[in-house]
């Protein structure tokens, strides 16, 4: 048995300020007198020192494999295109010739949105070919060596669902959006399986120290293998819920998976569609065009009607749906997709299942309510702000008022779960906590459209309470109760006792997973 006494818990009375814990369980909550009282031989307990308690925290929206992967790439997040191109030739310098040279992060607005070209990189890599996604991963920025090696050129046509970028000439650029990306990835030699449990393993580890003890990861199925691998030698200490490509449907459902099956640390998530691109490279599809350029509607990906296809067959195989929507056409055409299922659902006696929209970033406001009507989940990342605002106002103009909705779909009774889209943006959750309910960037009062903040305890409802429901375990997680997994958080301050502009500082000092504790450094 493990007692924690003289703390604050979260969401509990002010005397309850300790509880026992128990074969991974949390047993009792109370005072400090009664959960002492329950001391056996064996018996540890440890001062909270008047410690914040709250229950772990749920990243959402995930991609575990590329997260673990990015911990070793070349860091691309600058404020300026020449210190990208420096750190890149800095990893020139330490890469033998044609190994490939992998980054992650750069966007092209924070460049006065400019984007780089095969040839500024061609200057620094010469002998290597190079590989750096945006920091949405929907786009890619590549040298000429690597052009070569994938046999693009002038003559290659753009990819379903992709484009090559190209020059005034119609030479490509060094630029790929969405499919195209794909033509590059297919070409690079895969990380090796012990490789991609070693990097999974990195990620758990950061995002353990982050206060984060659950996932809703969307990597693919490799990632997928080497996660039930870690689970079977007992190292994945994660509870994943583990999203799955809509590419594998047909094994899937001949297989017999459904939403929900698994062991404690890892389940069988919702099955994963994209129904258009993103908003930094503007493939977000839209109901009108991007301001500045009345030609670009975006990328829309799927239909309402492609969803409700596929849909009809992940249902009644028990696997509910999570599909990625950004633009305000995209947004409709998912929630118009889900309304015909919802349909089909009640008419053939299936059970309402959990599905999602992943980011349901911009609304029209004809469709702000549908979400609610239909009880689909809003799978949305707040701190996704950090870096959107500027881009969203110079982009969608004023239709960005519902953008990142956060109170108003509240308002409407729309359940909202958050994450951070990891690697695209830090899964540090005290990071979107903060962006919730300030809607401004760090050191900064200046909030984007406040009439859209959340609350402190809408905040942490959305990492903790709200994805538990989600994903079937409501009643065993998500908050500190007798009979829930002892998945705890123990902070160095109080959220509700720092200012709002000092949340993203807060910091755990101590992890707890199934009774165990995981990190420590108090």
């Amino acid at each position: 048995m493990f007692l924690l006494y003289n703390g604050r818990l979260d969401n509990c009375p002010p005397d309850c300020t300790a509880l026992a814990i128990d074969h991974g369980e949390i047993i009792a909550i109370g005072s400090d007198a009664e959960i002492l009282h329950l001391t056996t031989p064996g018996t540890e307990s440890f001062n909270l020192r008047g410690r914040y308690v709250m229950p772990g925290l749920t990243d959402s929206h995930i991609h575990l494999e590329l997260y673990g992967d990015s911990l070793s790439m070349v860091d691309c997040s600058t404020s300026t295109r020449q210190e990208c191109l420096s750190r890149v030739r800095e990893r020139s310098l330490k890469t033998p010739p044609d190994r490939w040279i992998l980054g992650h992060g750069w966007n092209q607005n924070l460049w006065s949105g400019v984007f780089g070209t095969a040839s500024d990189l061609d200057a620094i890599a010469p002998l290597n070919p190079v590989f750096l996604t945006d920091t949405s991963l929907h786009s890619a920025w590549v040298n000429s060596k690597a052009l070569e090696m994938a046999h693009i050129d002038s003559s290659t046509p753009d990819p379903a669902g992709g484009i090559i970028q190209l020059d005034e000439r119609g030479n490509p650029t060094g630029i790929l959006f969405e499919k195209a990306v794909d033509l590059i990835e297919s070409i690079i030699p895969p990380v090796q399986p012990e490789e991609r449990k070693q990097n999974l393993l990195k990620a758990q580890d950061r995002l353990i120290r982050y206060g984060v003890t659950a996932v809703h990861d969307f990597d693919r199925i490799p990632c997928f293998k080497a996660l039930q691998e870690l689970d079977q030698e007992q190292q994945l200490f994660l509870r994943v819920f583990k999203g799955l490509p809509v590419e594998q449907l047909p094994e899937i459902i001949a297989a017999g998976l459904r939403t929900g099956f698994g062991s404690a640390h890892l389940r069988v998530g919702p099955i994963k569609l994209f129904a258009d691109g993103a908003l930094g490279p503007q493939t977000a599809a839209m109901l009108s065009p991007y301001s500045g350029d009345q030609t670009n509607f975006g990328k829309l990906l799927l239909t309402a009607e492609e969803i409700f296809e596929t849909g009809k067959l992940a249902a009644a195989s028990g696997l509910s749906l999570a599909v990625h929507a950004i633009g305000d056409r995209a947004t409709q055409e998912v929630l118009l997709g889900y309304a015909r299922l919802r349909d089909y659902e009640k008419a053939n006696k299936l059970p309402a299942l959990r599905h999602r929209v992943e980011h349901l970033q911009l609304l029209s406001p004809e469709n702000l309510s549908l979400a609610a009507e239909l009880q689909v989940y809003a799978s949305m990342q707040p701190v996704h702000l950090y870096m959107d605002m500027p881009t969203a106002d110079s982009h969608w103009g004023g239709r960005s008022r519902y953008a990142y909705a956060f109170s108003t779909l509240a308002s409407l009774n729309t359940p909202l779960i958050f994450g951070s889209d990891a690697p695209v943006e830090t899964p540090n959750p005290f990071w979107g906590i903060h962006a919730a309910v300030t809607r401004c960037r760090q050191n900064s009062t200046t909030a984007w459209y406040p009439e859209e903040r959340f609350n402190l305890r809408q905040a942490i409802n959305a990492y903790t309470l709200e994805p538990a429901r989600q994903s079937g375990l409501e009643g065993r997680s998500g908050e500190l109760k007798s009979g829930q997994a002892a998945d705890l958080v123990v902070l160095d301050r109080d959220p509700f006792q720092v200012q709002p502009e000092e949340l993203y500082s807060l910091s755990p000092v101590m992890v707890i997973v199934e009774g165990r504790r995981v990190f420590e450094s108090v």
